[in-house]
Formats: structure tokens, sequence, C-alpha cells
């Protein structure tokens, strides 16, 4: 009997480009934010830098769900080609507006933009998963940790290549192939034949109820995790800055991804036997107590092995968060939910940075530090104390009154080849 899971069966459902386009897609998710500290930092310092940046978390915290929404409804092509190249031009604008000097207002209003238009690629591209595995849930594991650890390979190539291309082209370069990149493979992800149509022309129901207990408290649990990398990466950035070595920043916070990534990796090979609930509360705990020595770094070495160890937890503890999503949200808005929760990631940030910014420019990026050490603690005692008394399930479908009988249940999707 051929076995379907791992990653043989992951490339045999969406096909070998698929992986391919969106990775590269949702690399600038992770070149943007590194490319726009390290742009403005250079410029203007880490208090203009964490402003801007956090403003372009918060756009794109609260415009991801309503792309969501709109991938579900309307299909995903024609919904991701126009946030692809209006998040492009948006982009360009932004580094004009910082190389132009405008004022710090100008450049939050055009990071804002920015995030407002960001395509939601990693979040659609689980749901895209979803949809294809069907009802296999031991395939749809592996393709949700697969995807999963994709997210933290790019977190681990954005931030150096955004290091790298700042100190031997120029500090606005990552920004830069960051709209690039989002114009070409976002184009393309958009119009592979695994994308969704819209769900009128699919028989599929839009008046299921999104929000569920379950829903809020991952929400809530990724709101915190956004914080504790923010507070982290503000902090990384606020220490090469005082060593007088700011592009060092990115090639040190890609450490975290790199450790995560061959975590993410293993945990698709060797899934194990454990429940995603226990899973979940074992990896936060792990990373609430990795991320403690922060404070205590003094170097950038030192700061180096901090974050690597961090990224032992991350990836685990990410695909044990989305894998529960894919429980607690409906089918029908799949989309909708995974946007949802990555844009509580993305609050999370946008908030610590706001927070982390002032308090690395104030008291020193051990300030910073501490965010994450609080925010990371948060999370671990939520988890701890909640998810075990939770069910994540899908919510019951809304009362809907009418005349006509419901569309039938859609096919399963056939399987790209």
């Amino acid at each position: 009997m051929t076995r379907t899971d791992g990653f043989r069966g992951v490339f045999a459902l969406g096909g070998a480009v698929l992986p391919l386009y969106s990775f590269l897609a949702r690399l600038p998710a992770a070149l943007c934010p590194i490319g726009t500290l390290l742009l403005i930092n250079e410029r203007d310092g880490i208090g203009d830098a964490g402003a801007v940046a956090a403003a372009l978390w918060l756009g794109q915290a609260l415009g991801g769900p309503v792309i969501g929404r709109l991938a579900d409804r309307r299909g995903h092509r024609g919904v991701l080609l126009a946030a692809c190249w209006a998040n492009a031009v948006v982009l360009l604008a932004l580094v004009a507006a910082v190389l132009g000097g405008l004022p710090l207002g100008a450049r939050m209003v055009l990071a804002v933009a920015a995030g407002l238009t960001v395509p939601q690629v990693g979040p659609l591209a689980r749901a895209r998963w979803a949809r294809l595995a069907g009802a296999d849930k031991k395939l749809l594991g592996s393709a949700l940790s697969f995807d999963t650890t994709l997210d933290e390979v790019g977190f681990m190539v954005g931030p150096a290549l955004a290091g790298i291309l700042a100190v031997a082209v120029h500090p606005a370069s990552g920004l830069l192939l960051a709209a690039a990149l989002i114009l070409v493979f976002g184009t393309l992800f958009a119009l592979h034949p695994t994308a969704p149509g819209p769900a009128t022309a699919m028989g599929v129901r839009t008046d299921v109820r999104l929000w569920s207990p379950g829903l809020g408290l991952l929400f809530a649990m990724a709101v915190l995790q956004g914080a504790a990398w923010s507070g982290a990466n503000t902090g990384v950035n606020a220490l090469a800055k005082s060593l007088g070595e700011g592009g060092a920043a990115g090639p040190v916070w890609a450490a975290m991804a790199v450790t995560s990534s061959v975590a993410g990796f293993v945990t698709v090979a060797r899934p194990g036997a454990a429940d995603l609930t226990v899973r979940l509360r074992r990896t936060i705990a792990a990373q609430a107590a990795l991320t403690l020595p922060l404070p205590a770094v003094t170097g950038l070495w030192g700061a180096t092995f901090a974050v690597a160890g961090i990224g032992l937890a991350v990836a685990p503890h990410l695909i044990a968060l989305f894998g529960l999503v894919e429980r607690a949200g409906p089918a029908e808005r799949m989309g909708e939910a995974m946007t949802v929760v990555g844009s509580g990631l993305l609050l999370g940030e946008g908030l610590a940075a706001l927070a982390a910014g002032p308090l690395a420019a104030a008291y020193g990026y051990r300030a910073a530090f501490a965010v994450s050490c609080a925010a990371a603690a948060g999370s671990a005692v939520l988890a701890v104390v909640a998810v075990a008394r939770v069910r994540f399930g899908s919510p019951a479908p809304a009362v809907v009154v009418t005349k006509t009988a419901a569309p039938p249940s859609p096919s399963p999707a056939p399987r790209a080849s």
C-alpha cells in the first residue's frame, strides 16, 4: 500500500510547483518587516523604525481577514491578483517616501496601506492544502506541517537576504525585492490550477459561523506569539545598532529560522503520536523557557545562540497551532480562519513593536527582550490553563431562513498533477 503522508504525499497532492510559488510569493512577508526596520533604523533610529514597522504589521492584521473572506467568497485568483499588484505599488511608494524624507506620519500611512494589501499567501496556501487533502487527516497534517515549515524557511532566508542586501547594495533593497517577488510569484500562485473559484460557483455555503471558543483561544495565543517575536526582533536590531553593526541584525535573526526550519522538517517526517493539543502545550512551554536567556545577552554571538535556541520550538508550536485552526475553523471559511489567526500573529508583532521600539530607544535592547519574555510566558500560561478545556471543533452553521434548498456540499477537489 502506498504511503500517502510525509513529503511524497504532500508533493503528490498539490504538484511540485505549488510549494515553490507559495514560498517565493510569501517571502516578502519576511523581507518587509526586517527591510523596513533596516532602512529606517539606518536613517532615523530604532524609535521611528519600530513605529513604521508596527504600522505595517497592524495594517496586515486588519487587512488579512478581509482578504481571506473575499478569497473564500469570490475565489483566490481575482482577489490575490488585485492584492499583489496593489501591494507592490504601495511598497514602492513607501520606499520613495522614506528616501524622500517625508514626515513620520506619511510613512506610517503608507506602511498601513502596505500591510492592508499583503496578499496573505501563507494562510491561503494552508486553506488550499485543507481543501486538497479532503478527509485524509494524516495527509492534511503533513501538508500543514510542511507549509508552516516553508514559512520558517522564508523567515530564515528573508532576514538574512535583507541584511546582506542592506550592506552590499542599499538599505532599501529588501523592500524593492519584496515588491518584485510579490508581482511575479504572487501572480503565479494566484493563477495556479489549485486556486478555488467563487463560493457560489462551487456550491459552497458562506453563512456558517466563523468564531468559536477554540478559534478565539488560538487567536489570543497567536497575538502573544507575535509579541514574543517582535520584542526579540526589536531587541536584536537595537543591540546590533548599539554595536555599530546594524546590518548584522538580519543574519542574527535568521538563526532562529534555521533551527525552526530544521525542527519543522523533522516534524513533517516524524510527526509523532501525541494529540495536537498536547503538542501545543509542550512546544509553547519549551519556547517560553528558551526565551528566558535573552535579557542576559551582551553581544551578537550571544544573541545568535539565544534566538537559535528559541527556534527549536517555534515551528513545532506553529504546526500544532495551525493544525488546530483547521479543526476549529469551518471548512467553508477556512481561508478566513487561517488569515484571522495569521493576523493575530501580526497584531501581536505590531503592538509589541509599538512598545518595544520606544523602550529600546529609552532603556536599551534588554527592555525589548523583556517584552518578548513576558509575551512568551503569557502564551505558555494561557496554553496550560485553557487549551485542555476547549473543544476544537468546527462551529455550527448559522441559522438562515430561506425558501430554497441549501446548495449541495462541494465534492473533494481533484489533486493537481
